[in-house]
């Protein structure tokens, strides 16, 4: 009501228009009286400011159906209609009811809207079964030894679960499953475990019957699919299983236990080279025996290049090496595997007197008297060719180049202190000459160094290097195939000198003791 523009009209009365008109008007409400309508307003914005107090009140939003996780516990929570007032319809039926001015109901106008997913009590019971029990993988076909099974707890399997949304033609609906990403990384941490490499057949020649003997079968190799193994998991979870084989691709081998000397190529001996150690003691006698057999039965294909690290494999003392002296940053040192370069020495030679083309080659730092050992004696002309390997940094690699595999045999003689590498397969009539410069440019060894060593007691004096004259020696190889040369190499080695060394005790008198037992002159290490 707007009493302001009402007393205005009442004022008013009788005092608009010209004098006739403004005394008439006052006679006629003297004698008659007058009636003046109220003047009323409506105040558009004061019906709009509490509709949206109200919509605060009754509004609500639509909630979409979930599942949430408390540990291992699945809690289904339902879905929620929203709904939401219509401002403007509303205004507009409030607008029309004032107008009367009277008394009325006015109908809010209420749009409501239903979530796509009301219900996921469904999903959840999926989910409830998933974690049901522990998930154990396995080995299709697994046999003793194999690794597996894998279980994986549902504590775990709760950590991988995903709920996600999927919409498509026209709908939605809650989708439960193992994360691709979570087995993906759980799956190629086994792979480690599972993958194994296909193994040739290993075999002897029978020199007799010139045949093939099988002494290790063929290991037929495999590989984890993890793509494949992770959607096989997804799927048969979701119908209940717990117990899922793994998928895996089996790889063969090139040679099998069946093969023959015939198919192979292998009709005869091509080669044999024996190298001696004596004077080695038990631990460097481990390790060339230990070391020799990774290669008894091995074949190499033909045109492969063959590494003898490769073959080798892991020197360590998990895989049954001892510590024995090996050469070590400028010293000669106690180290897992030594003895191993007698090893690569005698395979050298073998390969050098095959004829076969030599990939990689390291000499040793120093002359080791083991190297330039016959079977009655010292001989200088097999200086220059000794090879050093040193898993996996130093390796020594040859080619087969001929077109028949080549079987290797090495064979230990543990009281001749002798190794014997053999290899058989066809000859191509290929010849090997060579010559040697023997050491030349010959340095001396350095005198002796001394060291204290407080582990030592006093007066104990131990030896830990020995000395080694330096040299330079080259050797030549030319290999003649059908009376034409084939391909000449050359073999350079620079030895250097190599100081003698002793440690002593603290508090040992060491010209006293030197002198008595008549040593080289003493030079102590700055």
């Amino acid at each position: 009501l707007d009493f302001e523009q009402n007393a205005r009209s009442a004022y008013y009365l009788g005092r608009l228009g010209d004098p006739f008109e403004r005394f008439g008007s006052r006679l006629d409400a003297w004698r008659k009286g007058v009636d003046l309508s109220p003047e009323l307003t409506y105040k558009e914005q004061y019906a709009l400011d509490y509709l949206i107090h109200i919509a605060d009140q009754i509004n609500q939003p639509t909630r979409e159906a979930s599942l949430k996780l408390e540990g291992v516990e699945v809690v289904a929570v339902p879905g929620a209609i929203g709904r939401t007032l219509d401002v403007p319809a509303s205004l507009e039926a409030l607008t029309r009811q004032v107008r009367t001015l009277s008394d009325g109901v006015i109908p809010l106008v209420i749009e409501e809207t239903p979530p796509e997913i009301m219900d996921a009590s469904a999903q959840a019971e999926a989910a409830r079964r998933i974690l049901s029990e522990p998930l154990t993988l396995t080995l299709p076909d697994a046999k003793g030894g194999d690794p597996g099974p894998y279980k994986i707890p549902p504590s775990q399997l709760a950590e991988m679960l995903v709920v996600e949304r999927v919409s498509g033609a026209g709908s939605a609906q809650i989708q439960v499953s193992l994360g691709a990403e979570a087995l993906t990384t759980y799956l190629t941490a086994l792979a480690g475990d599972i993958d194994r490499y296909p193994a040739n057949a290993r075999f002897i020649f029978n020199d007799d019957t010139r045949q093939l003997e099988l002494i290790q079968p063929a290991v037929i190799g495999r590989t984890l699919e993890v793509e494949t193994s992770v959607r096989s998991i997804q799927e048969k979870v979701l119908n209940g299983e717990h117990t899922v084989p793994l998928t895996l691709t089996t790889l063969q081998p090139a040679v099998g236990d069946t093969a023959t000397g015939e198919q192979l190529g292998i009709t005869e001996n091509i080669v044999s080279y024996t190298s001696y150690f004596r004077g080695s003691d038990s631990e460097r006698l481990h390790n060339i025996e230990t070391a020799a057999a990774n290669f008894h039965g091995l074949l190499v294909p033909p045109g492969a290049t063959f590494s003898m690290a490769d073959a080798m494999g892991n020197v360590s003392l998990d895989t049954g090496y001892a510590e024995a002296w090996i050469i070590f940053g400028g010293r000669t040192i106690k180290g897992v595997g030594g003895g191993v370069c007698q090893v690569s020495t005698t395979l050298f030679r073998t390969v050098f007197m095959a004829g076969l083309p030599i990939v990689e080659r390291y000499p040793h730092a120093y002359r080791v008297g083991y190297y330039e050992q016959t079977a009655s004696g010292y001989d200088p002309d097999l200086a220059g060719l000794d090879a050093t390997v040193f898993v996996p940094m130093v390796d020594f690699k040859f080619t087969n180049d001929s077109p028949h595999w080549l079987l290797m045999e090495t064979y230990f003689y543990p009281n001749s202190r002798a190794l014997t590498w053999k290899f058989y397969s066809t000859s191509d009539g290929r010849k090997v000459e060579w010559e040697t410069s023997g050491p030349q440019n010959v340095v001396e060894a350095p005198d002796p160094v001394y060291e204290e060593n407080p582990d030592l007691a006093k007066g104990e004096v131990r030896q830990v290097d020995w000395e080694a004259e330096g040299a330079d020696v080259t050797v030549l190889r030319t290999v003649y195939l059908n009376g034409v040369a084939l391909f000449t190499d050359s073999f350079v080695t620079h030895y250097l000198p190599w100081a003698a060394v002793y440690q002593y005790g603290p508090g040992t008198n060491l010209n006293k003791l030197m002198k008595k037992n008549q040593p080289p002159p003493i030079k102590l290490n700055p």
